[in-house]
């Protein structure tokens, strides 16, 4: 089991703990304990870096259009 940093963006970074598991059938699945059901897989360790930022992306991204917002709101972006 091995642990890796995923820098979501190079204009901001956040580190995530990624557990990295080998698959019984061959190659690798993670999880992002912090982000729960954020999970990724791949047939080696390159694709699985490559899909677990696209899984972390997509399970970070909200879309702020289905959320009631009043005219006192404000919507920020934060970075870690």
């Amino acid at each position: 089991m091995q642990s890796a940093t995923v820098i979501i963006d190079r204009k901001y970074s956040m580190k995530l703990k990624v557990i990295v598991h080998e698959a019984e059938e061959g190659g690798y699945w993670a999880e992002v304990p912090s982000i729960p059901g954020c999970v990724a897989q791949g047939e080696c360790f390159d694709e699985l870096l490559s899909n677990i930022y696209e899984a972390v992306e997509g399970c970070l991204s909200v879309d702020v259009q289905d959320i009631s917002i009043s005219g006192n709101d404000k919507i920020m972006e934060i970075a870690f």
